[in-house]
Formats: structure tokens, sequence, C-alpha cells
């Protein structure tokens, strides 16, 4: 039995949330430019969202390019940022026609207006699609977000639109920029680090943590079913006992 079939379809994770690690070494590990080890990361893009397609996941989130991530050498920045262009040139029309929505998070204002009006052209050509939902985190820290929520928020009840005693951890969520979508039920993470990274650190409170050694660009479909048997083996409490799970 291929690990797909092992797979049980009617408890899939609504939302999986990906921190791609590893490009940087595995390009290193071949005695090649840091570059190369992100245009070989784009294969591993394709097959996940292939696989996430395939099981009907309905939510996938890609942690492409964080805030801190502008702290790289200006080369590489300027590499990640024309494979970004490429990949969204060549991909769009795969995107349409696996019925494929795309959505970004993150202070995408940071980035170049060509790619900005790039992704806004995928963004828009995407909109009407209604099978997996891709959420590309880009320019995009938890901690950014966070701050940004509550400035806005404050700013509503200091307006008299929100009354502060009606703010709730729903009502915060609205200001997230993942307001409307499900909180990850499960993480992975690429390459063996033990750490999230100041990624959707409110979304992930209950998400099932997933850390393989694999680095990224090694990261195929079958990695992928392999997190998602792994995840259906754990017990979801949410905080309560197992006997309260049971009874539900």
């Amino acid at each position: 039995m291929s690990l797909k079939e092992q797979i049980n379809t009617a408890k899939l994770p609504l939302h999986i949330a990906i921190i791609m690690d590893g490009n940087g070494r595995w390009a290193k590990q071949r005695g090649l430019d840091r570059v190369f080890g992100h245009q070989q990361g784009v294969s591993a893009v394709r097959n996940v969202i292939e696989a996430a397609t395939e099981l009907g996941i309905k939510y996938l989130t890609l942690y492409a390019f964080s805030t801190e991530n502008w702290g790289r050498p200006d080369e590489e920045v300027s590499a990640l940022m024309g494979i970004m262009i490429q990949s969204l040139n060549k991909e769009t029309e795969t995107l349409i026609k696996n019925n494929i929505r795309m959505m970004t998070i993150g202070d995408v204002d940071r980035l170049a207006v060509d790619v900005r009006e790039r992704l806004d052209d995928t963004i828009k050509l995407t909109s009407g699609c209604t099978g997996l939902n891709l959420i590309v985190a880009l320019s995009y820290s938890s901690r950014w977000e966070i701050t940004e929520a509550a400035r806005r928020l404050a700013a509503d009840v200091k307006r008299g639109a929100v009354d502060i005693n009606m703010v709730d951890e729903d009502k915060f969520g609205d200001y997230l920029s993942t307001a409307g979508i499900p909180d990850p039920d499960l993480m992975i993470r690429t390459s063996g680090e033990m750490r999230i990274s100041n990624f959707l650190l409110w979304q992930l409170a209950y998400a099932e943590l997933y850390i393989t050694e694999t680095l990224w660009p090694d990261f195929g479909k079958d990695s992928f079913y392999e997190a998602v048997i792994d995840y259906q083996k754990r017990e979801r409490r949410f905080g309560k006992t197992t006997e309260q799970v049971a009874d539900n």
C-alpha cells in the first residue's frame, strides 16, 4: 500500500502550514551557490501543492519569505524576488487549471513594485477558484502581524467603532491577516530546526507540530503524505482529557 493510500481522507487536516527550510544547506552540501537551493525549492513547492490538491486539503500556508529575510545579502534577496516572479509567470495558469486560489499575508508593501504587481495579477486571476486555498507568507513575521492587528483594533476602539468590552479572542482574530482563514491543524517544518521562527504565533496555538530532518528541496509528495499520516495518529484534545474527547 502506498503512503497516499494509507491516509484516511475522512480525517484530513483542514489547514496545513509549512516552514520551508533548508534550501541554503541543500546547496552548500553540493558545493553550489545558495540560489541553486532556492531554485530547487520551487520544485518542492510544486510537488507539495499537487499533493495537497490531490488529497483535498482546503488550506495550505507556505512561509516563503520572512521579515527577517530582508537582512540576507542583497544578491540573495534579489535572486529570491526573481525566482518568485518567474514562478508566478510560469505557474499562474496551472493554479487556475487546478482550481487553486492564491492569497498572500505579510508586509507585501515592502516588496518591489514588479513583484507586487505580478502577485496582484495572480491573486486576481485565481480569486474565483474554489479548490485549495494557497496562502503565501511573504515579508511576513507574526510579531509584525500581531502588532499591526493591535494597532488597528486600538484605533477602532478609540474612534468608537468597537466596544472594548466586546474584544475577545475571536474579535482580535478579525484584525489578523488570516481573518476568515481557519487556524492550522498541522505545522510542518523541514531541515530539523526545532523552532517556529516567528510564524503564525497566534494561529499555531493548537496546531500539531511535525519536524523532519529532510531539507526542503528533497521534500516531495511522499514526505508530505508521511506528515499527514503522523498527524492522523495523534489525539487532538485541545486541553481536554482523553475521556472527554472519546465522549465526543
